[in-house]
């Protein structure tokens, strides 16, 4: 999806740019018409008093410098634009404009979720001029995706949310406890589990390693915003002992978390997994999962076989299928080319999974993103337990 995205942003670029010079064009023309009624057949528009006689200076200014200007503006700065005139309403509802928007923003977005995931078929869709549905499908895509509308529309909640959570945390809770796995733990040359085991500035741990599993895993207790605990199961392929074998020896880890049914779909053989019987027994009792996906572009991953396993931890016969799911997309430091999040859910082809689900930026030296994965898990399982 993300191959020759530069080259068509650059001619969706160049497409906006003649479709704002011929807007401007046919609406010259329009007021020069007496009556300044602009040359839009459908729908009719009603003439302003700045339509009737005098272009307004913006609009005057040269279609590369509205088109610069338009892209400093957020989604709401546009609609705002669009109200100003007729001019203006015709350009900012332009399906290319957005979609221009849409490819050159999407890479940039830190976080995406099961509300919010741009469908794929919509990178491939053909713009039709003699489609009058496609006037707005861009433009609909893209304030449901962007991260900003999302955190406008949460702050927009009602209030008794904030009572509501406040009359839970007078009634004694168990922690949330959380199964975290993934490539990502142990793949990326920072720790993940080290930085949030000795950054108590930005995560506090609340509690000494427990429930040890096989080796392959252990329990950690924090304290999310010095307010709430939770508890993250960690889990790994096998223990530290084979990992840091085979990191000095480069070769691949047997992961011991799983093991492989193969079984038959039409006339291919599909990879299958389930979980040992240790691992089982903490599926059934989590509140959620963490997956913390390895995210650097510059390394060769299977997306198919981690799917597989995702699919195996959050089996609705292991607990409830409604279990929200963090998927942390991650990379060692700042300085390392990531994967947009937006494209590892599709990777992972995460619209396929049922439950709550949310994709988040993350960074294994500075943390940074953590902590917006875990509110958001948070606030997931609080929901599905309150209910």
């Amino acid at each position: 999806m993300a191959a020759g995205g530069a080259e068509e942003r650059g001619g969706l670029e160049a497409a906006v740019r003649d479709r704002l010079r011929l807007l401007r064009e046919r609406w010259t023309r329009g007021i020069r018409e007496r009556g300044g009624i602009a040359a839009f057949a459908d729908p009719p528009r009603p003439a302003f008093p700045e339509d009737a006689g005098e272009v307004s200076a913006l609009q005057a200014l040269p279609i590369d410098v509205q088109l610069h200007i338009m892209s400093f503006l957020s989604p709401q700065d546009l609609c705002h634009l669009g109200s100003t005139s007729c001019y203006w309403r015709a350009a900012v509802q332009d399906p290319l404009l957005w979609r221009y928007f849409l490819l050159r923003d999407l890479p940039f977005w830190t976080s995406v979720d099961w509300k919010s995931l741009p469908d794929v078929e919509i990178f491939n869709k053909a713009f039709s001029e003699g489609s009058n549905n496609a006037l707005y499908d861009y433009m609909a895509v893209y304030k449901k995706s962007c991260p900003q509308s999302r955190r406008s529309l949460k702050s927009s909640r009602p209030r008794y949310g904030a009572v509501t959570s406040f009359l839970q945390s007078l009634v004694t809770q168990a922690e949330p406890r959380f199964a975290m796995f993934g490539p990502g733990l142990e793949e990326l040359d920072d720790s993940l589990v080290q930085k949030m085991m000795t950054c108590p500035e930005i995560l506090l741990v609340a509690g000494l390693p427990q429930r040890q599993i096989h080796g392959i895993g252990s329990g950690v207790s924090f304290q999310f915003n010095n307010n709430q605990k939770f508890n993250i199961l960690t889990l790994y392929s096998t223990t530290s002992v084979e990992r840091r074998r085979a990191r000095a020896e480069q070769a691949v880890v047997v992961n011991k978390m799983f093991y492989q049914e193969d079984s038959i779909v039409g006339n291919q053989q599909a990879v299958h997994y389930s979980v040992i019987a240790q691992v089982k027994k903490v599926c059934e009792v989590v509140d959620g999962f963490i997956y913390v996906a390895n995210a650097e572009a510059h390394k060769k991953h299977d997306r198919q076989e981690e799917l597989a396993r995702i699919l195996a931890m959050i089996d609705p016969a292991l607990g409830p299928p409604n279990r929200p799911l963090l998927v942390l997309s991650c990379v060692s430091h700042i300085g390392v080319k990531r994967i947009p999040c937006v494209y590892m859910a599709h990777q992972l082809q995460l619209n396929l999974l049922r439950q709550p689900w949310m994709v988040q930026d993350t960074v294994a030296a500075t943390l940074a993103g953590l902590l917006n994965g875990i509110e958001w898990l948070l606030e997931e399982a609080n929901c599905k337990n309150a209910q």
